[in-house]
């Protein structure tokens, strides 16, 4: 019995991400942009009336990530001007690092500021996170759920997901955070103990996305508190939000 299950191990092979600090994704994953530097103002424009968003914007031209839907669009139609690299290292504790401009080949980073100090001190060792779904699609959802999973294990770093705020050191927020549910969203983050963080997984949560300009929605709540960190994506990969959450924490 035990040598057939040994047997069986031994043809799976390994069935998890051993170092989610250097993992190799497939080739076609769609992570951080990069952008021409020689790219024409009439590419700009073609470019910025492609995007379905409004992440794209000339004069100068920049590319917001908190924005995109990563769909592409805007590399079909300008091959060799902009591409999207599998670096899905992309999260970032500031909207304004999530901001890709021309001209620049370098990577999304955490900032180590005041705030990441006092986090780093809180979270360092363990964090427990409350995920709030606020009108999302169920993607986003999926792929944190997947976090935990026997591929990426984030619990090998003592991230785990929790079912009540109140056991919870911060919230995890996807979706365009509808109407419905600004409410139960306010009650979830008013239960969950101080010091806490807020975390937004998804470009739906980061900026609503394709839903921008609908009346169901209700974002009152991000105009009130300050998101710790931004986790772009349609939806965001596991490893840009485990990566983002190791640097927001300051693990190696």
């Amino acid at each position: 019995m035990a040598l057939g299950i040994i047997s069986i191990f031994r043809r799976h092979g390994r069935q998890y991400v051993k170092d989610l600090r250097k993992a190799a994704l497939p080739e076609g994953f769609r992570g951080r942009p990069v952008i021409s530097g020689d790219i024409s103002q009439a590419e700009e424009k073609i470019a910025e009336a492609l995007c379905p968003t409004g992440a794209i914007e000339s004069g100068p031209f920049r590319l917001d990530l908190g924005k995109c839907e990563f769909c592409m669009e805007c590399s079909f139609a300008l091959p060799g001007k902009i591409r999207f690299t599998a670096d899905y290292r992309i999260a970032s504790n500031s909207r304004q690092g999530l901001i890709v401009k021309a001209g620049e080949d370098r990577p999304v980073v955490v900032e180590q500021g005041s705030a990441g100090k006092e986090i780093r001190s809180f979270f360092h060792n363990a964090l427990k996170l409350r995920q709030v779904s606020a009108g999302g699609d169920n993607s986003a959802e999926m792929e944190l759920n997947a976090c935990g999973n026997v591929n990426f294990d984030m619990g090998r770093y003592g991230i785990e997901f929790v079912a009540s705020p109140r056991h919870a050191d911060g919230l995890v927020i996807s979706g365009p955070m509808s109407g419905n549910m600004a409410e139960a969203l306010q009650i979830c983050y008013d239960a969950t103990p101080s010091p806490k963080i807020v975390i937004l997984a998804g470009t739906a949560a980061i900026s609503s996305g394709i839903f921008n300009d609908s009346a169901a929605l209700d974002r009152k709540f991000i105009e009130r508190i300050r998101p710790d960190l931004y986790v772009p994506g349609n939806p965001p990969h596991p490893l840009t939000f485990i990566n983002g959450i190791l640097d927001l924490t300051g693990r190696k």
